[in-house]
């Protein structure tokens, strides 16, 4: 079993991957994408997306950090996987899965699941770029518009030389949709002869179960479960169907408020507290209380009270 904090833009930012990881069973972490053109990149942008760089290429926990890199763009990505390297990272991974419409209109992300070939060339130019003994690691989804090159995509990516693959259940078309489909998974995991890695719609350590059954994987990459669960890692590698209690949830919120507060623009700060109790309220009854007491407010010093409010009684904090 391996499991692998996803890479999801503009949500698994540091903040939160030092938090998740934290709480323990993860493997791996991807990092959010760095976008490459047609230039070698200066260290300042991968220090900005991946500030794990800096200790070591893990996040405090210890878990080792992946860079991802997004483009197309053959000789610019070579380079660009080295200075990863040279940085710190724990192998390269390749985003062919991002469903952004900005970014699929620069021929990045999941629009290159229209051309098998442009996925052989971009695998091969970084793999070729690195030492044999690095990982080359990429993500994909089951198609563009349909499934019809899902398997021409998979086996492109694997004759390219990469070292293992990640596939999101879903085509670019159908987003972030449910179900997501494990029963094709199975299909890639029989036409590639490198490690799948299953990921889409794995929000309990049931799911898990059902995931690895039926794609036929062990390992797993956990992205919103994550995001909504903080310990479902942990939780998964103890078959312990028992949600997080509030008390030490709330004092993850009170961690991750005071993180963001102290390194984030004081612009943003509002925003990304806001967009992880969006996520967490989906699941926890007492996080849909607080996202009514802090969905309006925008004074960061009324924050800095309800939050401090919340660690000390966080049962009383969220009453009706």
């Amino acid at each position: 079993m391996r499991l692998i904090l996803a890479p999801m833009e503009g949500l698994a930012d540091v903040y939160l991957r030092r938090l998740i990881t934290a709480q323990g069973g993860f493997d791996r972490v991807v990092s959010e994408f760095v976008r490459v053109v047609d230039q070698l990149l200066p260290e300042s942008v991968f220090y900005n997306v991946c500030p794990e760089l800096l200790q070591g290429g893990r996040t405090d926990s210890g878990t080792p950090v992946r860079v991802q890199l997004l483009g197309n763009h053959l000789d610019a990505l070579a380079a660009n996987a080295q200075r990863a390297i040279a940085l710190g990272s724990d192998g390269i991974d390749l985003n062919f899965g991002c469903p952004s419409k900005t970014v699929n209109r620069s021929q990045g992300g999941a629009v290159l699941l229209r051309e098998p070939d442009t996925l052989y060339q971009v695998v091969r130019a970084v793999r070729e770029a690195l030492p044999a003994h690095l990982v080359v690691s990429a993500k994909m989804r089951l198609g563009y518009d349909d499934t019809e090159l899902m398997l021409d995509n998979a086996r492109a990516i694997a004759d390219a030389g990469a070292t293992e693959l990640t596939v999101h259940a879903r085509t670019r078309a159908q987003g972030y949709a449910p179900p997501a489909h494990w029963h094709e998974l199975a299909r890639i995991r029989e036409a590639i002869t490198i490690p799948l890695i299953a990921n889409g719609d794995v929000w309990t350590p049931a799911d898990y179960r059902a995931c690895r059954q039926i794609a036929g994987t062990p390992d797993i990459m956990l992205g919103r479960g994550a995001i909504r669960h903080p310990d479902l890692a942990q939780r998964i590698r103890h078959n312990d169907e028992t949600p997080m209690a509030w008390a030490r949830l709330a004092g993850l919120i009170g961690q991750f408020w005071r993180e963001v507060r102290r390194d984030m623009p004081e612009k943003y700060c509002a925003g990304r507290l806001k967009q992880w109790l969006n996520h967490l309220r989906a699941v926890h009854p007492d996080a849909e209380r607080l996202w009514h007491k802090v969905r309006a407010e925008r004074s960061l010093p009324a924050l800095d009270t309800l939050i401090r409010a919340l660690e000390a009684d966080p049962e009383g904090m969220t009453e009706d």
